[in-house]
């Protein structure tokens, strides 16, 4: 007897923005099985190379042209300058297109709220590409979580801190108009793979600081990001540092810097729970490639009346999560698989962000 064949249709994806990560983003929906069939980009010529280079059949210059003309899309990816992240998603939304979006979610969290009212009003999912979640070290330690092995985690600190990594001078990255700040927003995985630990509480104070010692210094331009723009804008920090306590009476403190008199880059996040500690952790080499990093993931618990150290052994990953987190999207919206973020979570992260801007303004801790 022969058993009827299920078929099922290639969840169809437009991509707004031909830049870097579109790489990460066409592999990641290549691995679940989704379909890209069209980008967008208004920069002249961008998007017909980009659609050459992955094979996408459509091009377009225009956003309002490629959701006028490809009816078939169910989903859109965004890979765009901060500033644009909230409206695009707007847009898209009330298309009643699925929405993938580059971190930040938002330049602010009232701009995040705008998105969520959308997503509900459109009956569609919002997902947003904080990838250090999809990262082998970090799922495996989530898992612990989850099981109750670390019990409740009462402190974390966040760190993504860089020696020489100013992403260009002039540019998007380095205009607070275009990027809403500098290494805090644009470096929050740490802060959010934190929270992301310790449940998402809702944060109550706020206490930070930023600095700009080092912002227009050349000799402190990192190994990536964008060409220099003579007569640009450079008015962001290099290092932020906080101190945030949440309505659960947790505590997390963060270090993210582009520039900092350090020793090496560092990604990290540790925390101290009830029943044990961790550690998920990225170091990187001279040069701040992926290729030289060392990766860790770590559990510190007693037994016996013994410190115990427990080195987690998972999966090599060199690009930080990112091809996983985009094919976690698809696999969420066909209902595959649980969303690794909400829109919800990525509201308080916004809170925390806009938070450490205003008390580094201020002076003065903020209560929210």
């Amino acid at each position: 007897m022969n058993l009827p064949t299920i078929q099922t249709m290639a969840t169809k994806v437009g991509v707004i923005g031909a830049g870097g990560m579109l790489q990460y983003h066409a592999a990641g929906f290549k691995q679940a099985h989704a379909e890209i069939v069209a980008v967008a980009d208004l920069a002249p010529g961008a998007a017909r190379k980009a659609a050459d280079k992955w094979g996408i059949p459509h091009a377009y210059e225009s956003v309002e042209a490629m959701l006028a003309e490809r009816k078939e899309l169910q989903a859109v990816s965004i890979i765009v300058p901060n500033k644009f992240h909230a409206p695009l998603a707007v847009q898209c939304l009330n298309a009643g297109k699925h929405v993938f979006c580059e971190k930040p979610p938002a330049l602010s969290a009232p701009e995040v709220l705008e998105i969520i009212a959308a997503a509900k009003k459109a009956g569609k999912q919002v997902m947003f590409n904080f990838n250090n979640r999809a990262r082998p070290e970090s799922q495996a330690m989530m898992k612990y979580v989850e099981q109750g092995v670390v019990g409740k985690i009462n402190s974390a600190q966040a760190k993504w801190i860089r020696r020489t990594g100013i992403p260009g001078f002039g540019g998007w990255f380095t205009t607070k108009e275009l990027s809403g700040g500098g290494p805090l927003i644009d470096l929050l995985h740490m802060v959010d793979l934190a929270m992301y630990f310790m449940g998402y509480p809702e944060p109550a104070h706020v206490l930070g600081r930023t600095f700009s010692d080092f912002i227009q210094d050349k000799s402190f331009k990192g190994p990536w990001g964008i060409p220099d723009k003579v007569g640009g804008t450079t008015d962001v920090e290099n290092a932020a540092h906080a101190l945030v306590t949440f309505k659960t009476g947790q505590v997390l403190t963060l270090q993210v810097s582009w520039a900092e008199m350090v020793k090496r880059e560092e990604v990290s996040v540790v925390f101290q729970g009830t029943k044990a500690g961790g550690k998920v952790e990225r170091l990187f080499g001279i040069d701040g490639l992926d290729g030289t990093a060392i990766d860790a993931c770590e559990l510190y618990v007693q037994e016996n009346g013994n410190s115990v150290n427990r080195s987690i052994v998972t999966p090599a990953c060199e690009d930080m999560g990112r091809i996983g987190s985009a094919a976690n999207f698809i696999e969420a919206i066909e209902g595959r698989a649980k969303p690794l973020n909400t829109p919800e979570q990525a509201y308080r992260l916004m809170q925390v962000i806009d938070a450490v801007y205003a008390s580094a303004s201020s002076g003065k801790p903020v209560s929210l």
